[in-house]
């Protein structure tokens, strides 16, 4: 982006706080509306549809789980909350042991900040002058908020701005892993590095580094020889910027598929691990340490409850659960006790499942309980997720976080 000057961002902050005056009236009012509390007490079979269920004892014994597997180990945890969205949740990743949570937008980073979870890192860029004001306003409130840069340009803005605010924010260099984003490891990474750390304003906290194609590569060695060699050029610029004398307490990356291969990873900090607490398909596919088939570290625990609304044909069922329960259509929804079942979700409203044999027989207000293909972008589509203990709902949990992309 252009450069901005010191006016240009406090005239920017102004409209942006104009902006805003309306948003937490209309905030409290949508959450009165979307939370239904006389669901709390009834079976998860009698919500209407379509509903997204978490299953709360599986939730809270994988959040337990990935600390226990790295028990010991000099990793500690960091979740994404791209995956949940909710403050609730990311404040029992906390109570369990996490170090922070990361945010992959400035929104996102921002509803868990005013909701008490008091360390967030994000995991992108904020390029424009509205998302860096913001992100100041944020860090001069919020001490635990840090944010990352892969850029000059950026990197300057980002120091004109936190003189502006009259604050010192502190700063993560993103590493490129996957020519995504971030910046290229080596002689360029450790260029950036030492020029946010020459930056008055600016405190520069280590580096992160996202191998996102390597998360579902399926068969556990096959993961973890690739893992491990995307990241040698990363491990590298790490020992450059050690070796220049560089702060490094942050070496922050990996995700569910690798959480426990980071490990072998020279000086990293923690793990960035979202699904974890959810579990989908594409997870569930990929295998495991101890498992080569399934991807059974972490229990399922997120599902959606859809309603057959069509069942005149011979094999042909249809649902109330199409792409905008679900977004993704690939791999198919899995539902629950029906293996053979073929779920497309490709319609927008309607879910379509194909069968030769199926283990009982269906009429229409029958419910089905169903695997998401990818629990990220599904949490996105609704306002609230019901808690359950058993088959009985106990919670609501409003999703705070939905809708915020930028």
């Amino acid at each position: 982006m252009p450069h901005v000057s010191r006016r240009g961002f406090l005239q920017t902050s102004a409209l942006a706080a104009v902006g805003t005056l309306l948003t937490p009236s209309l905030q409290a009012k949508n959450l009165e509306m979307v939370l239904d509390k006389n669901s709390i007490g009834k079976s998860k079979w009698e919500l209407d549809t379509p509903a997204l269920v978490v299953d709360l004892d599986k939730m809270e014994q994988n959040i337990k789980t990935v600390h226990t597997r790295l028990q010991g180990t000099g990793v500690g945890v960091r979740p994404h909350v791209k995956t949940h969205k909710c403050p609730a949740i990311a404040k029992m990743q906390i109570d369990a042991g996490a170090i922070g949570v990361c945010a992959a937008k400035l929104g996102e980073a921002e509803v868990m900040l005013e909701n008490g979870i008091k360390n967030v890192m994000m995991t992108t860029v904020n390029v424009t002058a509205p998302k860096i004001v913001k992100a100041m306003a944020l860090r001069k409130k919020y001490k635990g908020f840090i944010q990352a840069a892969d850029n000059p340009q950026n990197i300057q803005d980002l120091q004109d701005a936190a003189k502006a605010a009259g604050i010192k924010a502190e700063v993560v260099l993103d590493i490129n892993v996957i020519k995504r984003s971030g910046v290229p490891p080596g002689q360029p990474a450790l260029a950036l590095a030492q020029m946010i750390d020459k930056m008055p304003n600016l405190k520069f906290c280590g580096i992160l580094a996202y191998d996102g194609a390597v998360q579902h590569v399926a068969g556990f060695q096959k993961r973890k020889t690739q893992a491990l060699k995307t990241f040698e050029p990363v491990v590298e610029s790490y020992e450059m910027m050690k070796a220049a004398g560089l702060n490094l307490e942050i070496f922050s990356g990996g995700g569910t598929g690798t959480y426990d291969i980071m490990i072998e990873v020279s000086g990293f900090t923690d793990v960035q691990v979202g699904s974890y607490v959810f579990m989908d398909r594409q997870y569930n596919e990929i295998g495991g340490a101890k498992n080569d088939k399934v991807f059974d570290d972490f229990a399922t625990s997120l599902t959606v409850m859809s309603t057959i609304v069509n069942n005149y044909y011979p094999g042909r069922l249809t649902t109330d659960s199409g792409a905008k329960a679900f977004t993704l259509n690939k791999p198919n929804p899995l539902v629950i006790g029906e293996p053979d079942f073929n779920y497309n979700a490709g319609s927008d409203e309607y879910g379509t499942i194909t069968f030769e044999k199926s283990n009982k027989s269906y009429k229409v207000g029958d419910k089905l309980e169903i695997i998401a293909p990818h629990c990220d972008p599904i949490v996105n589509l609704y306002d609230v997720m019901y808690g359950t203990r058993g088959d009985k709902v106990v919670s609501v949990i409003p999703v705070l976080a939905r809708g915020k992309s930028q």
